[in-house]
Formats: C-alpha cells, sequence, structure tokens
C-alpha cells in the first residue's frame, strides 16, 4: 500500500504521498525544491488548501523535511472509559485531546500518559496500541517547527472528577458517546479529525467537511 503522510499549516495540509491523489482540488509542488521553511508563508497566502508531494518513498521524504526544521515530539491520547465514552478537552476556542510535549529523556509512552493524566485531572489504568502519528508546522520564536505527535488509545476507571488543566488554557473537559461527537467534529482540528476517523469514530468524509481552521501548538 503507498504510504502518505498529511503535515498541517493551520487548516491546510500538505499531502506527502507515494500516488497521486484522487481528488482534483490538490495542488502539486515540486518535491526536488521542497522546502519547508520557505513553503511555509507560500502557503498559508495561497488561495488553496490542499497540496502534495509525490515522492516514491514519503516515508523518506517525511524524514529529510524534519531534518531540515526543528523537530518537537509531542504525545497524547484517546481515552475510554467503562462506558464507552470517550474524552475531549476545550482549549484555544476549540475540542482537543489532551497531549503535551515530550520531556528531554523521556519515553514518547510515558509523556503520553503523563499529560492526559496532567491536563485531564484522571488515572490513565490501561495504554493500548499507538493510533497514528500526526504533523503540523507553526511558528516559533520566528522560526518554522514541525511537531510530530504520536497518539495513542488510553482506558480509564472509575468517574472521577475531570479536572482540566486551567494554566495550559483548557477550560473544559467532558466525556462524549460516539454517537453524540457531532460537536467536536464542528470545532476541532485537522489533526484530530485524522484520529477520529484512524479509529473509526468518523468517517473520511468528515474529516474534509467538518476539519476546523486553527492548529494548537
Amino acid at each position: 500500500m503507498a504510504q502518505k503522510y498529511r503535515i498541517y499549516i493551520n487548516e491546510k495540509a500538505i499531502l506527502v504521498t507515494e500516488s497521486e491523489p484522487k481528488k482534483e482540488n490538490y495542488e502539486k509542488i515540486d518535491a526536488d525544491v521542497f522546502d519547508l521553511k520557505i513553503i511555509y508563508t507560500w502557503i498559508l497566502a495561497h488561495q488553496n488548501k490542499n497540496f502534495y508531494v509525490l515522492r516514491k518513498d514519503a516515508k523518506a521524504f517525511l524524514k529529510e523535511v524534519a531534518k531540515n526544521v526543528t523537530l518537537i515530539k509531542a504525545a497524547g491520547g484517546l481515552v475510554k472509559n467503562e462506558k464507552n465514552e470517550y474524552l475531549f478537552i476545550y482549549r484555544n476556542d476549540k475540542w482537543d485531546l489532551p497531549k503535551g510535549k515530550v520531556e528531554k529523556e523521556e519515553q514518547v509512552k510515558e509523556a503520553a500518559v503523563r499529560e492526559v493524566e496532567e491536563e485531564c485531572g484522571i488515572k490513565v489504568s490501561n495504554l493500548d496500541e499507538k493510533i497514528c502519528k500526526t504533523y503540523h508546522a507553526y511558528i516559533m520564536r520566528g522560526e518554522v517547527v514541525l511537531k510530530k505527535t504520536y497518539w495513542y488509545n488510553m482506558r480509564c476507571k472509575g468517574q472521577g472528577k475531570l479536572k482540566p488543566q486551567k494554566e495550559e488554557g483548557i477550560t473544559d473537559a467532558r466525556w462524549f458517546k460516539k454517537d453524540h461527537i457531532e460537536p467536536i467534529t464542528k470545532n476541532t482540528f485537522p489533526s484530530i479529525m485524522d484520529v477520529l476517523v484512524k479509529e473509526g469514530l468518523v468517517g473520511k468524509e468528515s474529516r474534509l467537511q467538518e476539519a476546523g481552521s486553527k492548529m494548537k501548538i
């Protein structure tokens, strides 16, 4: 199966792919001259929202892209409780999943659990399989950086009161049933939609229709 990855810049996406996109609204970027530090502002100013880079080895190309900018690793989780409800947080006027930066010398899985517990005031009972990795670029201290986020399935026992970490800008934390997550899909980030699509909580078309327009950094 052909590999493909998405790098998000706000509401816009660069598809790094090994095959031509089936949809016609993708604009091609020449892989031979691709430089994320240069292309970043061009994409923001461009009217189109979807771009693609065609390479025989998409994974290797993405690694090269990451070498040329500062790479920040983050980790988070999609948490399910005993009632089969999923945990979401509200931050920066968007619904989100708990996540945060991986500390120096910290394992990615450890960071994922720590961030979820800190941001929501819960205790993770089980850390399950990795869901996916997402990528988004943004400006930090005047430079383009690339954040790579590792997402994991997690489980939580008990129904203790959720405690959103207000110092991290989190104003709400709630459990949602799978059938009641429409408010999430109408007001969230594109990378979160990728996680929900991967887990089968929403369909692929929902990602295109409902993805939000602002990325949390």
